[in-house]
């Protein structure tokens, strides 16, 4: 099984990303390397957390996304953003939701022992929605955290929201981006 494991870690952290961003994000890099860097585990796909603006569909594809901000978003982009939605004639009959997502991490891990000792670590530091998502031929870990906003926001062209509200989920979501990074940085030094 170690031989495999370690072939099955090389081939993926050789491959190219295959992310909507082509990289890992900034504020997750650190924590991944540092998983990476030990021989009884690698990630398999990361999020540091994101505002995504998007096409409500009931099968999520590149083109569903608008825009995505993997950093603090300011009242400025937003309505900028949401205007030139409005103004697309594409979108004239789409519903665009506002999403804010926290962190996620996919592990791959050599033993269920292994998978254990991270998911404790990580709940620990408050990743609380975390768990086994696959023990088939590799043992992955999902790590998930739970800040998280999501709501309707224009629909057949029309903003559905007025700026006092735009400013108050302005401030949750890079408050709550923030405190999925701590969380980051919290597992980054307990491991």
């Amino acid at each position: 099984m170690g031989d495999s494991f370690l072939q099955s870690k090389k081939d993926t952290l050789s491959r190219p990303d295959k992310s909507f961003i082509g990289g890992v994000d900034a504020e997750i890099k650190p924590l991944c390397d540092k998983i990476n860097s030990l021989k009884n585990y690698y990630t398999t796909s990361s999020c540091s957390g994101r505002v995504v603006i998007m096409i409500e569909k009931k099968q999520k594809d590149r083109e569903s996304f608008l825009d995505i901000f993997h950093s603090e978003i300011s009242l400025r982009e937003i309505k900028s953003e949401l205007m030139a939605i409005v103004k697309n004639r594409k979108h004239k009959k789409s519903l665009v939701k506002f999403k804010m997502d926290p962190c996620i991490l996919h592990v791959a891990c050599r033993t269920l022992e292994d998978a254990d000792k991270l998911l404790k670590k990580a709940q620990f530091v408050g990743w609380k929605k975390s768990g086994l998502l696959s023990l088939g031929k590799k043992i992955i870990l999902e790590l998930n955290s739970t800040e998280r906003l999501e709501f309707p926001i224009i629909k057949s062209s029309k903003i559905l929201v007025g700026d006092e509200f735009l400013e108050i989920v302005v401030e949750e979501a890079n408050r709550k981006i923030n405190d999925s990074w701590l969380k980051i940085r919290k597992l980054e030094k307990l491991i």
